[in-house]
C-alpha cells in the first residue's frame, strides 16, 4: 500500500468513531472514488479551525464572541444545564425540551484517566455562579461511577452554599451507563421534563 494512503488511513483511524475498516474506506472514498469531495472538505476544515472556538462563557463552540445560545435574548438565563460534552448539548437541542442556557464540562472527573478537576471546564463555572443569579441548575451528565462523582463535586464545590438554587438531574428514560448523545429525541425530553431534584 501506498505509504501515503497508510499515513492518511493511519491519521483517520486516531478519530472518534473510527477504526482500521471504517478510516480505510473514508480514505479509499476520498482520495480514490470521489477526489472531488476532498478539496472543499479541505476548505472547510481550515476555516473551521481558524474561526471556531470555545466559547468563554459556557464551552460551547462559536465563531463571535459568545455562542449563538448564550447570545440568545430569548433564552432562560437562570438555568443552566450542565453537560459533558457539545454533542450532549446537541442532542438536547434536538430534543426541543430545554430553553435555558448551558455549561460544557469537556469531560467528567476520572482519577484513573488522570482526569481532575484541573482539566475540565470549572472555572468559567465558578465565574457564572460568582456573576451571574442563577435559579436552577440541571446536571445532565452520564449515569456512570465518573458522571456520579462530577455531580457530587459540583455539589460540594459550587452549590453548598447557594440553597436558594434548585439542582436536579436527569435520569428517566437513560439507561444506567448511557450518555445523551446517543439517546434519541423523546428520550431526552422525557428525561428533562422528570428531572428530580438533587439534594
Amino acid at each position: 500500500m501506498s505509504p501515503a494512503f497508510e499515513n492518511v488511513r493511519q491519521l483517520l483511524k486516531q478519530l472518534p468513531g473510527l477504526g482500521h475498516r471504517s478510516a480505510e474506506r473514508l480514505a479509499l472514498h476520498l482520495l480514490v472514488e470521489r477526489p472531488d469531495r476532498l478539496p472543499p472538505l479541505l476548505t472547510a476544515l481550515g476555516q473551521a479551525a481558524e474561526k471556531i472556538h470555545r466559547c468563554p462563557h459556557c464551552g460551547h463552540l462559536c465563531e463571535e464572541e459568545t455562542c449563538l445560545i448564550c447570545a440568545d435574548p430569548r433564552r432562560d438565563a437562570r438555568r443552566i444545564c450542565i453537560v459533558e460534552q457539545v454533542p450532549d448539548l446537541l442532542a438536547l437541542e434536538r430534543s426541543g425540551a430545554y430553553h435555558g442556557h448551558y455549561h460544557v464540562l469537556h469531560g467528567k472527573l476520572s482519577p484513573i484517566q488522570g482526569i481532575g478537576p484541573e482539566q475540565l471546564n470549572f472555572a468559567p463555572l465558578a465565574a457564572r455562579f460568582a456573576a451571574e443569579e442563577i435559579s436552577e441548575i440541571i446536571l445532565a451528565l452520564s449515569n456512570d461511577i465518573e458522571g456520579e462523582a462530577t455531580c457530587h463535586y459540583i455539589q460540594d464545590t459550587f452549590l453548598r452554599e447557594r440553597p436558594n438554587i434548585t439542582v436536579s438531574r436527569i435520569g428517566f428514560g437513560l439507561p444506567s451507563g448511557s450518555g445523551l448523545t446517543f439517546a434519541d429525541p423523546a428520550t431526552l425530553k422525557s428525561a428533562i421534563d422528570a428531572r428530580r431534584n438533587y439534594l
